[in-house]
């Protein structure tokens, strides 16, 4: 039975491998302590949180996120930690975000198995000003080890909590936990939809939060590991400006519930319900279908469903870690157990129980690989299913619908980057989508990037991959977007890019030709800049009819190639601005860069890296899901070699913008 805990009550804790499972309705960062008999921590190495994840008998989130799966074991702390306390943690720096607990839903954390049984829980309520918190204390009594419900916040934040710990590094160590957070957001792929149980896998959209606090989706949604428990929310789509291809400044959302209206829809009715799948074979799963989420459009749907592969996936391939790391584990301490014994540590019977240790390895871990084989085999066929039904904006390039393209209307939900894999089913492709208009800049990194398809490329081949690919997203980005309302500037200091940009340039897509030397830098620079100005003026005055008649209000892409080259200190300040004011009224930014070509700048460049999304023009797995934080394998969206499809479409955009220009 669940004990419901209330601030300073206690519960026994029978269990020794637990996992500690948090919930909040924005994104925050979990950590824990280990303490003394009076909980004081002796050094930032008793300290566990994003930068150093890692601790005997203890592992936490290695960034911030709405959901947080801790994982303890307390017969592996050491035999001097008595105090375990978990702390909660608003991400500092975040523009626009909370700043405080009381602005936010009361975190829930749970205490459970492994098995996902809970034993305790704890809802965090009367919050008000404070930004951290203990949540949790485990503390050893008598050789027995109990949970305690504290609530204990801090208007400092980690700073001040950590140093009411007795840590005498604490502001240094809150400063590296900031930073760690902030490392990992650079990294992380926005959350997907929130899902509801259901059992044949159709797809539900949630419905827009109501009141001023967006709360999570309620307990009981399965989990990662197959438990119940809360799951994160998704940013949601920002409104339209009343002029045509802006929008309105607004505070980030990642956490807050999605809003699954289309961005020109204002009629706020539910969906229609998704399309009944077709009777599966008896006894067998059910026949996939395209379009099986709920939503306005086949797009929408497909987005959704999208979305819910992703998810699925992750779940099933931490399902299958979890069972691998509690086999391991058991093995171990099974083959403790027999050294352990001077009668049973040679001899037959010493073989024996190894062998047998062994054999139900082998079976624990069978059966976890079976489990996950049975759900990638589903989601394989529907792989196969959805693919095909793709519309252009979420389709690969290889994918026939963009022989019959034709210029949108409307601007579509989201928009393909690239695939996502992991190591454990590295045949199942799900596409990398993200909303539309875009929230953040990308930055197409051009430098070594790790991986073993970018460690036998040379930097040349490196640098026209990576402008490559961006010509390739930037092409998609104009495609998807209704006739005249998407602009691209080229900024190309040196005159390198010239074969990447030829299809850019040879039909006419861009505003003006590239941009060279500093001279063009310059320019180009100081007119969006301007026009950055001048929109958030119009629309913070809520004027936005007295913009000036000559302006476009399209929206702007500004691809950089080769930076920092031709860029000094004026232009770097420009240059950064417009990556973080920019998206909110209408101009977005695609850096092709290498970091390490920038470093004599220091730390100055450090958030222009933070607010873009790092991609990479080979596969690399530097991409992180909301959850448990897998390493993704991100491999960009190609044209296939010499294939005309990029020119072909982009002559229709062309054509089509002429025409609307007429």
């Amino acid at each position: 039975m669940t004990a419901e805990l209330v601030r300073g009550q206690n519960h026994p804790l029978s269990q020794a491998r637990l996992e500690i499972r948090i919930s909040a309705g924005t994104p925050i960062v979990a950590a824990a302590t280990l303490g003394d008999e009076n909980g004081k921590v002796h050094g930032a190495e008793r300290v566990a949180h994003p930068g150093a994840p890692t601790l005997p008998g203890l592992e936490v989130s290695r960034q911030a996120a709405a959901d947080h799966r801790l994982a303890v074991d307390l017969n592996a702390m050491p035999d001097t930690v008595h105090r375990v306390h978990v702390l909660l943690a608003l991400p500092v720096g975040t523009a626009g975000g909370p700043g405080r607990f009381g602005a936010v839903a009361a975190p829930f954390v749970a205490v459970t198995g492994l098995d996902g049984t809970e034993i305790a829980t704890f809802t965090l309520t009367g919050l008000a000003a404070e930004s951290a918190v203990v949540a949790l204390e485990l503390y050893r009594r008598q050789d027995a080890w109990k949970v305690r419900a504290v609530g204990q916040g801090y208007a400092g934040g980690l700073a001040e909590l950590l140093t009411d710990q007795g840590l005498p590094e604490a502001p240094r160590l809150a400063t590296a936990i900031d930073d760690a957070v902030a490392r990992g957001v650079a990294r992380s792929v926005a959350a997907p939809p929130p899902r509801q149980a259901d059992g044949d896998r159709t797809r539900h959209t949630a419905a827009p939060a109501l009141g001023p606090h967006p709360d999570g989706p309620p307990h009981g949604t399965p989990g990662p590991h197959g438990a119940t428990g809360p799951l994160p929310a998704s940013p949601a789509h920002p409104a339209p400006a009343d002029a045509p291809g802006l929008t309105q400044p607004s505070a980030p959302t990642t956490g807050g519930p999605i809003d699954y209206h289309h961005p020109r829809r204002r009629n706020t009715a539910p969906p229609p319900p998704p399309p009944a799948a077709p009777a599966a074979a008896p006894g067998g799963p059910a026949r996939p279908v395209a379009g099986d989420a709920t939503g306005w459009t086949m797009d929408e749907r497909l987005y959704n469903q999208v979305w819910g592969m992703f998810e699925d996936l992750a779940r099933a391939t931490a399902a299958y870690r979890s069972a691998v790391d509690f086999a391991d584990s058991r093995m171990e301490k099974e083959l403790e157990q027999v050294l352990a014994d001077p009668r049973s540590r040679i001899g037959g019977q010493a073989d024996a129980a190894r062998e047998a240790a062994r054999a139900k390895h082998a079976q624990l871990v069978g059966q976890a690989r079976q489990a996950l084989d049975r759900d990638v085999a589903q989601l394989t066929a529907e792989a196969d299913v959805v693919e095909p039904a793709l519309p252009p904006a979420y389709a690969r390039w290889d994918n026939p619908v963009w022989h019959g393209y034709r210029v949108p209307m409307e601007l579509p939900m989201a928009l393909r980057l690239g695939d996502l894999h992991l190591s454990e089913a590295p045949q199942l492709r799900i596409p990398l989508l993200v909303r539309l208009p875009l929230e953040r800049g990308l930055w197409i990194d051009s430098g070594r990037t790790g991986a073993p398809a970018g460690s036998f490329t040379d930097a040349h081949d490196m640098r026209s991959l990576a402008l490559e690919t961006a010509v390739a997203h930037a092409a998609r980005l104009l495609a998807v977007h209704p006739a005249g309302e998407y602009t691209v500037y080229v900024i190309d200091p040196a005159g390198t890019g010239a074969r990447a940009l030829a299809p850019l340039v040879q039909t006419g897509a861009l505003a003006a030709p590239p941009a060279l030397g500093a001279a063009g830098v310059a320019e180009v620079l100081a007119k969006l800049t301007q026009r950055v100005d001048l929109v958030q003026m119009a629309v913070r005055g809520g004027a936005a009819d007295a913009l000036p008649p000559d302006l476009d209000t399209s929206q702007h892409l500004l691809v950089v190639n080769d930076f920092p080259h031709g860029f000094d200190d004026r232009a770097v300040t420009q240059l950064r601005y417009l990556a973080d004011e920019g998206p909110a009224v209408g101009v977005h930014l695609m850096m092709v860069a290498d970091r390490e070509d920038a470093a004599g700048y220091g730390p100055l460049l450090d958030p222009l890296w933070r607010s873009l999304l790092r991609l990479t023009p080979v596969p690399d797995d530097h991409l992180a899901d909301p959850w448990v934080g897998h390493a993704w394998t991100y491999e960009p969206a190609l044209v296939p070699q010499g294939s005309q499809v990029l020119q072909q479409v982009l002559g229709q955009v062309v054509a089509a913008r002429r025409a609307w220009r007429r």
